[in-house]
């Protein structure tokens, strides 16, 4: 009884306390710092569902806006003593406003990717790594919103954490194999060079290039990503919030000019 007096008034006077990053029944500060790291780890042994917003500017000759919203849940599989296999699903969803005068706009469901990664639970050199297969599914509900191809590849990531850095590479490659006769077939790498800083209060300033070369066409499209995130826990439900903005040095004729980025992550840690 005087352990819950005592603890009453301790939070009358110190009301701090309550802010949801150091309530008691959140993680303590350490522990946060260690999930704001993981989530720049992409093969991190930890549920996340992210719900990344994006909208893009300048399309076409109509100067255009698209907004996509990928939906993203992580899922990691303990398989062996030392090893982990970690599937990361995108599941976008458009809402395209025609690129030229007078044109449709385009609603749905586009196609999804899925990668596994088989990862050492244990870092290699102090490097964290991964790959494993990828796999595109023609899961459009609208034409201009997908390719009609099914495909696969591999995919692999290099990743190093040290004292708040964040720093690597993860790449992808897929080639089409069947699907629609009518659409051109799919040759395409992607390239995320990786840079990211975390601090001591859980908010991490992020830089990528989430680059993809078309071997079809010989065009590159490069979007350079500037974000800032910040982990916070609301009740007892780590969050992550996330908004940044976008520029795009290469693209296809009519692609986007520049974007912006918002989003948010549910974790649910071990």
């Amino acid at each position: 009884m005087k352990k819950n007096l005592l603890k009453s008034i301790t939070l009358i006077i110190f009301p701090l306390t309550l802010n949801p990053l150091f309530a008691e029944d959140t993680p303590k500060p350490d522990d946060s710092e260690a999930l704001a790291m993981k989530l720049q780890n992409p093969v991190a042994s930890l549920i996340s569902v992210p719900i990344q917003n994006n909208l893009d500017f300048g399309i076409g000759s109509a100067d255009a806006m698209q907004y996509k919203v990928n939906v993203q849940p992580v899922l990691p599989f303990s398989i062996s003593d030392d090893w982990n296999l970690i599937t990361r699903t995108i599941l976008p969803i458009y809402h395209a406003e025609s690129p030229v005068a007078g044109g449709n706009e385009v609603n749905g469901l586009g196609d999804i990717l899925q990668s596994f990664f088989f990862s050492p639970k244990k870092t290699v050199g102090g490097w964290i790594m991964g790959g494993g297969p990828v796999f595109l599914y023609p899961s459009a509900s609208n034409n201009a919103l997908g390719g009609q191809k099914w495909g696969a590849g591999p995919t692999a990531l290099l990743l190093r954490q040290q004292s708040g850095w964040t720093y690597g590479l993860l790449t992808n490659h897929i080639e089409s194999f069947a699907g629609s006769s009518n659409r051109s077939a799919i040759s395409a790498t992607f390239l995320q060079p990786i840079l990211s800083y975390t601090t001591k209060t859980y908010t991490t300033f992020g830089l990528n290039a989430e680059s993809t070369y078309d071997w079809q066409n010989s065009q590159w499209t490069i979007p350079l990503n500037a974000t800032i995130s910040q982990l916070v826990k609301l009740g007892k439900q780590p969050v992550q919030f996330q908004i940044g903005g976008r520029y795009y040095p290469e693209k296809p004729s009519g692609g986007a000019d520049w974007g912006i980025r918002f989003g948010v992550t549910l974790l649910f840690p071990k």
